[in-house]
């Protein structure tokens, strides 16, 4: 969530607010009889119920700026949470500011990130629908390839493709919808699939490193140890970082039994 544009939103809101309640106290008292000496209880009475009115319209403009602010602190704190790895109470804060102002896209993205992290996967998918309608049907990639994973945790691997499938026409140099589909067709045990899948990635991202393990290891299911092998020790013309060596130094004593 977008902490800048929060801040300056509201602030312009509550302006706009204090700006048209203060006109309209003006409008309202510069009302005059239409002739002299006119009746001035009348006036006074009509006055009155103007007061009246821009009096409630002030508070019940006020009621909806408080709830807009207190579920856009709600949303901040979960992204804030999410970072921390506080994920129950990120899952609380997003459900609360969804609560408040169910018709904000960025609340309910917050709180699907929330029980992505929680595994509760069905949960997240089932909030699709809301999600999509208030972006006019459409998912931004973010949201595809979070959905995506959904249905990949759930085992329900013919829901990925059509996500993954739009993200990558959509941006053909984009990382993760490879290594997904990949990684489903491994799970699908149609390894030739996950083998092209894998070096698609790589093609454009030498150093992915979810992608060369996961390459490796589609060779190793193959029954192609040797391969998977060389796969780890071709790593050793990428810059990758220490953590990713460790990495495959591990897998290459594991391939290598």
């Amino acid at each position: 969530m977008d902490r800048t544009h929060f801040l300056f939103s509201t602030a312009e809101k509550a302006l706009a607010l204090v700006f048209l309640s203060l006109l309209a106290v003006k409008a309202v008292s510069t009302i005059r009889a239409r002739e002299p000496g006119g009746n001035r209880a009348a006036l006074a009475w009509i006055r009155g119920v103007l007061y009246a009115v821009v009096v409630a319209s002030a508070t019940m403009g006020a009621w909806g700026l408080g709830t807009d602010v207190s579920a856009g602190l709600r949303a901040l704190a979960s992204e804030d949470d999410v970072h921390n790895m506080r994920f129950f109470q990120a899952y609380l804060n997003a459900s609360r500011a969804v609560a408040l102002r169910p018709t904000v896209a960025e609340y309910w993205r917050e709180l699907s990130v929330a029980k992505l992290f929680l595994n509760q996967y069905e949960s997240a998918l089932a909030d699709e629908p809301a999600y999509r309608a208030l972006k006019g049907g459409q998912l931004d990639q973010e949201a595809s390839m979070r959905y995506s994973y959904c249905h990949y945790a759930l085992g329900q691997y013919a829901e990925i493709f059509p996500l993954t499938e739009q993200v990558i026409r959509e941006n053909p140099i984009y990382a993760v919808p490879y290594v997904l589909e990949a990684m489903t067709y491994t799970a699908q045990k149609k390894y030739a699939h996950a083998e092209q899948r894998y070096l698609d990635t790589l093609k454009y991202f030498p150093n992915q490193e979810t992608a060369v393990a996961g390459l490796a290891h589609v060779h190793y299911l193959m029954g192609d140890p040797g391969g998977a092998l060389a796969v780890l020790d071709a790593t050793a013309k990428v810059n990758f970082p220490p953590q990713a060596r460790k990495h495959f130094d591990d897998l290459k004593a594991f391939y290598a039994q």
